[in-house]
């Protein structure tokens, strides 16, 4: 019987564990998170999703003080248009940000920064351009493109020493999407390095309709492979969204993939950046507790707890500090709903606004509790103890747990 350590994922002659951790922001994929599994053989991620507040906690950089200053006149006012980020000090934060992390690097692993396309940042090219160039500068391995068709993102990168040089892959979730990223960047001569396959299951923004439910991540693999073969193109496929067991990768590296892609179990890990009840509250889920939502402002769909404090909130928009989901003219939809239900309740204190949610404030204060389909098992994987909390465990638990267990089996921690 096949463990997942019976599989390698190759980049030419570099062979690694067949197991990549997703980067899950802002800052719940933590720098330590990424290095131990990077440590232990495998691929982990960083995310650059808010990174100038990052840079604030990790370097002690006031990027987020400074900015809110600079635009402090604008706060009441609902026009964000000319709420910008400082490109020099996007810049310095990603550099930051992911040069400390390479310096700590040890292992044969690989450390890769996920960068979503939809943080469109009040200025989607300028502020794309500077965060992967900025990633490149600092030594990162590779960087995963994820929240967006990203059309455009290898020609931002084309003219940088390290394009070629660098892993540089896309998430999709059908061989659609893959084609129309293909046919795009076909000029450049440059295949992607590695493409992620995340299906319905995964945590998070989902590349799916409300109806998520009709596709198979199986499917979707089955399909993509067998495209590329009839287009004699390689390129490893890394299974994403719902895999919660050596087993389960197993049934996915037999079948085409060339690694898997995991994260929903690294959420209740020492090295996790979600506070620690909120790791409780993961442990603690009921299926029925978990909901897929249209509260982003992205337009995805976003799968959460229904706990989560982010759902109904009504807490004024905090574009001046953040404003990562600001389109090219300053507009976001939580901007337009909060507006509405502000003119709808002049004279109230707190409003609450239920279709949408402020997405930057909340998920940097971990108010968000973005979470995989299968977070309601995650309490089959640890100890109940005497307070009635869960033990939280080790990032290299987890791992290995991936990279040496047969028959659908979770080893608990001692």
């Amino acid at each position: 019987m096949k463990r997942v350590d019976d599989f390698r994922l190759r980049f030419g002659k570099k062979e690694l564990v067949p197991i990549v951790v997703g980067g899950m922001g802002v800052d719940i994929s933590t720098a330590e998170l990424a290095l131990e599994t990077a440590r232990l053989g495998g691929i982990g991620h960083i995310s650059d999703a808010l990174v100038m507040d990052v840079s604030d906690r990790r370097f002690d950089t006031s990027f987020v003080k400074d900015k809110t200053r600079l635009y402090k006149y604008n706060i009441d006012n609902s026009d964000k248009s000319g709420v910008k980020f400082d490109l020099g000090h996007l810049a310095e934060a990603t550099r930051l940000h992911v040069g400390k992390t390479m310096e700590a690097k040890q292992g044969e692993g690989m450390i890769f920064v996920n960068c979503m396309e939809k943080l469109t940042m009040n200025g989607p090219t300028e502020t794309l351009r500077v965060r992967l160039a900025s990633s490149l500068d600092a030594g990162v391995d590779g960087i995963t493109l994820s929240a967006g068709l990203h059309l455009g993102s290898f020609a931002l990168m084309e003219d940088h020493p390290r394009f070629r040089d660098a892993k540089l892959g896309i998430i999709v979730s059908s061989v659609r999407a893959l084609q129309i990223f293909l046919r795009k960047n076909a000029r450049l001569n440059r295949l992607p390095d590695f493409v992620v396959i995340e299906g319905p299951l995964a945590g998070g923004h989902l590349g799916f309709g409300m109806d998520w439910a009709q596709y198979d991540l199986h499917t979707i693999v089955a399909e993509i492979a067998a495209w590329l073969k009839a287009e004699q193109l390689s390129i490893p496929l890394i299974a994403a969204g719902g895999i919660f067991t050596g087993s389960d990768a197993v049934a996915f590296l037999e079948n085409g993939s060339a690694a898997v892609q995991v994260a929903t179990r690294f959420t209740v890990t020492n090295e996790c950046g979600l506070p620690a009840d909120t790791k409780q509250e993961y442990f603690k889920a009921a299926e029925d507790e978990i909901e897929v939502n249209t509260i982003s402002p992205t337009g995805y769909p976003m799968r959460m707890l229904k706990s989560s404090p982010a759902i109904g909130s009504g807490i004024r928009p905090g574009c001046e500090s953040y404003g990562y989901l600001l389109d090219g003219k300053g507009n976001c939809a939580y901007i337009t709903s909060y507006n509405r239900e502000v003119a709808a309740h002049p004279n109230d204190k707190n409003i609450s606004v239920m279709d949408k949610t402020c997405l930057c404030t909340h998920m940097r204060n971990f108010k968000c509790w973005t979470c995989g389909h299968y977070t309601y098992r995650l309490k089959d994987t640890s100890r109940k103890l005497a307070d009635g909390s869960y033990q939280m465990l080790s990032a290299e638990h987890v791992f290995r747990d991936y990279q040496f267990s047969v028959n659908q089996e979770i080893l608990l921690p001692a």
